[in-house]
């Protein structure tokens, strides 16, 4: 299997596009499904074994919130 190189971006969608992937992603997880996603032009495949969490940040007079999602690709 080819290693991935290593990658670190964000990106931005518009409301409607960023609530259609929100709707999916709730979808696989009440199905047991693996989530498939499209960011920047590379296809990530989300397995059903991987962990969900939320990350709140606070600095510098802005505030973020993360929705997380990690797995082990060993």
């Amino acid at each position: 299997m080819t290693q991935k190189p290593d990658r670190d971006i964000e990106k931005d969608y518009p409301l409607p596009e960023f609530i259609e992937k929100l709707r999916r992603l709730a979808d696989a997880l009440e199905n047991g499904q693996r989530f498939e996603i499209q960011i920047a032009g590379e296809r990530i495949s989300v397995p059903v074994r991987a962990t969900y969490n939320i990350e709140h940040e606070r600095g510098e007079g802005e505030e973020e919130i993360e929705f997380q999602i990690k797995w082990s690709t060993k």
